[in-house]
């Protein structure tokens, strides 16, 4: 019987048991490399990168390696794509060549598209809406700290609303971890997200909460995350610069949390904009733990997809 093929485009479509299981999957792909050697064997897997990128480019590389795979690196620019043809005739011959595309482009309906036009697993590297590989790696990075099922913690994103906060919501939401959000009236969550995470939390019992004034947010915090508040393609927002001055993680701020604060920060870092390097360096931050991390969550996720 032929199986049924999934893709990963949002946590939205992920159960709370598949999140926990693809958690614990990981810590298991950290520790017994040499057992899923062959999860990809004959398999090629193409990247199809129309943004920059470091830890997911690599991460997603040497991980289809190691399991076996080959690893074939696009660029639309070179493609078809790149003189107009859709991204529904170009999901149809990724559907004749190959196993899967991991995809990180600008528009979500573009991948949304690819999905729907392959029977291969299609996987969400990076959208304007959402980072789901990412915020695996955030979650597994807390687990493996014991700190994502620790009662009462406190979890705290500062900062811009982005595509990394959207995927942080749901993934705390759909676990029933509560999360708190401390940003500028001017960023706050999408209206529309926060509307589907209030179902969500019907069931799942977690409260999200918003506060705009920084310091309030992160008192007694356990974990403080923050991001980039400029994402890639928006360079020129210097107004939303000035407004999020108050909203940098710096000694002064995190002086308001627990001593042994966790800082996290899902990289590239803008030093001294969003986050201080005195933060970013010191002996609270585990941001080099969830870089190192992207490699396992990548490995579990494909293997999950691909088993």
């Amino acid at each position: 019987m032929k199986k049924i093929k999934r893709d990963f485009l949002t946590l939205l479509d992920y159960s709370k048991e598949e999140i926990k299981y693809l958690i614990e999957l990981t810590m298991d792909v950290k520790k017994n490399k040499l057992k899923y050697s062959k999860v990809l064997n004959n398999k090629n897997i193409a990247l199809l990168f129309d943004k920059p990128s470091t830890r997911t480019r690599i991460s997603f590389e040497v991980g289809i390696n190691q399991l076996g795979g080959n690893c074939l690196v696009l660029d639309s620019k070179t493609m078809q794509l790149g003189r107009g043809e859709t991204y529904s005739d170009t999901a149809k011959i990724f559907n004749s060549y190959l196993d899967g595309v991991v995809i990180r482009t600008f528009k979500q309906e573009n991948i949304d598209i690819i999905a729907l036009n392959c029977d291969i697993p299609v996987i969400n590297a990076l959208t304007d809406k959402y980072h789901p590989c990412q915020i695996l790696s955030d979650l597994f990075t807390l687990y493996e700290s014991n700190l994502l099922f620790k009662k009462n913690m406190k979890f705290v994103y500062i900062g811009d609303s982005n595509n990394v906060l959207n995927s942080l919501l749901i993934g705390f939401t759909k676990l029933g971890i509560d999360i708190t959000v401390g940003c500028h009236p001017k960023y706050e969550p999408d209206k529309k997200l926060m509307d589907i995470l209030r179902e969500i939390s019907k069931n799942s019992g977690n409260k999200i909460t918003i506060i705009n004034d920084p310091i309030v947010a992160v008192k007694n915090a356990d974990v403080i995350y923050t991001d980039v508040w400029v994402s890639m393609g928006d360079e020129e927002s210097t107004q939303k610069i000035y407004d999020l001055k108050p909203y940098q993680v710096n000694k002064d701020l995190i002086s308001n949390a627990k001593q042994d604060v966790k800082i996290m920060h899902c990289l590239p870092a803008h030093r001294e904009l969003e986050i201080t390097s005195e933060v970013l360096d010191s002996s609270n931050s585990i941001a080099w733990t969830q870089a190192e991390n992207r490699l396992h969550t990548q490995k579990a996720l494909l293997t999950f997809l691909y088993s």
